[in-house]
């Protein structure tokens, strides 16, 4: 029997496997990178340009320490708990929630004491509310 023999061509190197090793690399990081978008909010704060006005006298202030602590009309409440502010506001007003009512907080005072001052207030129906602020100083 005379078989033929088949020439053997010289191939060379295969780069299918290299090439599909490549995109799943590609694939792979493509996937993996995470994309942040950085956003920067620009605040700008109002000024008022109207003149301060005065506090009336029968007004309630509640001035909130740098600590948190309360005080009602210059008098020191005996703990932070919403209950014991809301009980001596009840007192000071006098049930009598149409009078005027004044936050004076310190810088440095936590925020959640301002707010638990604010939410004591709407509780009780206090319609007049003002946060005392201090003026900018010109630079």
């Amino acid at each position: 029997m005379g078989f033929r023999r088949q020439k053997m061509l010289d191939e060379g190197v295969n780069l299918t496997p290299l090439i599909d090793v490549v995109f799943l690399l590609l694939i792979f990081f493509m996937v993996s990178t995470t994309f942040t978008k950085e956003n920067h909010l620009a605040v700008e704060i109002p000024e008022a340009s109207a003149e301060p006005e005065t506090v009336q006298a029968d007004a309630i202030e509640i001035i909130i320490q740098a600590d948190g602590s309360y005080a009602i009309n210059g008098k020191s409440l005996i703990n932070q708990q919403t209950n014991t502010l809301l009980k001596a506001l009840e007192i000071a007003s006098g049930n009598d929630n149409k009078q005027p009512l004044v936050i004076t907080a310190d810088a440095k005072a936590p925020h959640q004491s301002v707010v638990r001052a604010m939410d004591v207030a709407g509780q009780l129906g206090f319609e007049k509310l003002r946060i005392t602020t201090k003026e900018p100083q010109e630079q």
